[in-house]
């Protein structure tokens, strides 16, 4: 037994703020600024995001991931409206029913699918739910890239998924709090363009993650359809995610952007989660529950793997069922980290 809190592995959320982020304030701290956004830092965050998606979208920052989320999909419905999402998705697990209470009363309906992603038939099902006013009238559609299972949508995924939902007067949301590490991804697929994963695809709205990518209280919101933006302001200050001081985030933001630096930390994460992948596969009996195509790995561990691990300092979560847990790679994983974490596994595993 040790008293060593180790979080190297159980979240991105738990790494420190990257270089270029750690810097950027420091470098908007000169001199006074128009406040709320109307500087000149911000202006050039928004610039350069226009620029990497290709369109003259609107863009909001806000200070967290639940924020951008719950605000997103308050813009595309009404409390009398429903919202889908797939079973695991964070919207649904991890956000306090904020997406409930922004949006006015919006039910989520949660949809199941493999893998951690929504299934198109399982979709369309759920569209056909309710007995007119009597049940949620349809509203917006969100979906996670990456799922909150690691896993992947295909650009077609997507846009199946969303002339289904347009076809029912549907918004679509994508809940992009690892957008970064999916792109890398489909960059080297593809590649793809972080046009084609968005609204070429169907998207209307992003919520574009910064921290968990190194940046500090540092989130985006990406309207695609700019009617959805109309009054977005407001619901952005009467939530009290208005920052007076937006200079400070946006910098964060074009540091990152300015010379691909975010994708960067985004491709080291998940080549660290791979090996970490291939390192637990090579150990006997252990069992990936899915694979490792962003910075997530599932595995399944035994009750006594798992508690023999936490005795030694490791702090990672339950995810799936009664026996799957998560590991998390970020912008600052070591090789040594990985080698630690296998050294320390195979040792309990073998006992």
């Amino acid at each position: 037994m040790t008293d060593r809190q180790d979080y190297r592995f159980s979240s991105d959320n738990t790494a420190g703020i990257c270089p270029e982020a750690l810097a950027a304030p420091i470098e908007a701290n000169s001199g006074r600024s128009a406040g709320y956004g109307h500087d000149a830092q911000t202006r050039r965050a928004v610039a350069q995001l226009r620029e990497l998606f290709e369109t003259d979208c609107e863009v909001a920052f806000v200070f967290s991931g639940t924020a951008a989320n719950a605000l997103s999909l308050s813009a595309l419905c009404r409390g009398y409206q429903s919202i889908f999402c797939h079973e695991f998705a964070h919207v649904e697990t991890g956000e306090c029913a904020a997406p409930e209470f922004f949006s006015g009363g919006s039910k989520v309906i949660p949809v199941p699918g493999p893998g951690g992603k929504m299934h198109l038939a399982e979709f369309e099902r759920a569209l056909g739910r309710g007995r007119g006013f009597h049940f949620p009238k349809p509203g917006a559609l969100s979906l996670a890239q990456s799922s909150d299972w690691g896993t992947l949508y295909h650009p077609d995924e997507i846009r199946a998924l969303a002339a289904v939902a347009h076809g029912h007067g549907v918004g679509v949301h994508l809940d992009g709090a690892r957008f970064a590490n999916a792109l890398a991804v489909w960059r080297e697929r593809g590649p793809y363009s972080a046009a084609e994963l968005t609204w070429r695809a169907g998207v209307d709205v992003l919520s574009l993650g910064g921290t968990k990518n190194g940046m500090l209280t540092a989130e985006a919101v990406v309207f695609f359809r700019k009617e959805f933006a109309t009054d977005f302001e407001l619901r952005v200050m009467q939530a009290g995610q208005l920052n007076s001081k937006m200079r400070f985030a946006a910098a964060q933001w074009s540091a990152l952007l300015k010379d691909g630096a975010w994708l960067r930390h985004a491709a080291h994460a998940n080549a660290m989660a791979a090996q970490l992948a291939a390192g637990l596969g090579s150990i006997p009996g252990l069992r990936l529950l899915t694979e490792a195509e962003t910075n997530m790995v599932f595995i399944e561990l035994s009750p006594a793997a798992a508690a023999a691990m936490h005795a030694r300092g490791w702090r990672f979560f339950k995810f799936i069922g009664d026996h799957g847990y998560r590991l998390v790679c970020a912008w600052d994983t070591r090789p040594e980290d990985l080698q630690e974490f296998l050294s320390d596994l195979r040792r309990v595993i073998t006992v």
